[in-house]
């Protein structure tokens, strides 16, 4: 199986806050977004960030919406991102987070996502409750697949619920290992229940059911090579991000050992 691994650029959640995230991950989203908004400083600090995930041994990304959000992306923020990612030899793999709420939040996100020349939005939207229909012909317009990353959803068959079988090539499944693991449900299990769906995955670890605490793989409940050898079971060849984001601590040497430990299943 010939795959891209990403680094999740949300993993660098806390670092703004000095990796003292007291307070949640809305604290470290918007302490990011207003780090990351200035346009003055963007170029700086963006290519800060690339320059340490290609340091780290990653040939692509996931792009965290809080380091480039539709709300407030220029024109030129977009400029200094597309260079950014060709100077550090960067793949963009997908844009990762929440789509917004109304029809102007999501156009925009997928506005963005056309923009940087990406097709896969990780994350989610209420609107594909309130307004599927709109969801899966912005979606389209813009040749974008939207995969649903399963967060409240305690098993595949909730998350396949939500993606319809009425939206093929436009809404698929981004798989996040460590929300299974968190809700105490067998991940192995949902990679083949979600197999015909999936377009993402977020390879992840935590330490404890109940909990979502993440780890270094190997050291949490989830049983991360279990996890990769049944996507090679089942066929999957599409991109797989490396998540890993401490409330406390720097994730890079973790993320470091996370991909040699991925790189050597894959092989």
């Amino acid at each position: 199986m010939v795959t891209t691994i990403s680094c999740m650029s949300a993993n660098y959640v806390a670092r703004p806050l000095g990796y003292r995230m007291t307070e949640g991950w809305s604290q470290g989203d918007a302490a990011t977004n207003a780090a990351f908004q200035p346009l003055e400083t963007y170029a700086e600090r963006l290519g800060a960030l690339l320059a340490e995930v290609r340091a780290l041994g990653f040939e692509a990304v996931d792009l965290w919406l809080a380091h480039l959000h539709p709300s407030w992306a220029t024109d030129e923020h977009v400029g200094i991102a597309r260079d950014l990612l060709a100077e550090h030899r960067l793949e963009l793999v997908s844009l990762a987070g929440g789509f917004g709420g109304d029809r102007e939040s999501f156009l925009r996100s997928c506005r963005l996502a056309a923009a940087l020349g990406v097709r896969i939005l990780g994350g989610d939207t209420p609107l594909l409750g309130s307004d599927r229909a709109f969801v899966i012909d912005t979606l389209r317009e813009h040749g974008c697949v939207l995969g649903v990353e399963n967060h409240p959803e305690k098993s595949p068959q909730q998350l396949l619920t939500r993606i319809g079988d009425d939206a093929r090539g436009a809404i698929g499944a981004t798989l996040d290992t460590g929300w299974f693991g968190t809700h105490g449900y067998d991940p192995v299990a949902a990679v083949h229940e979600l197999a015909d769906a999936l377009v993402h995955v977020h390879l992840k670890d935590v330490l404890a059911v109940g909990a979502h605490d993440t780890c270094r793989f190997g050291q949490g409940v989830v049983p991360i090579q279990a996890c990769v050898r049944a996507l090679l079971e089942v066929g999957y060849e599409g991109p797989i991000s490396i998540e890993h984001e401490p409330a406390d601590s720097d994730p890079s040497e973790d993320l470091r050992s996370n991909l040699r430990m991925l790189q050597a299943w894959l092989r």
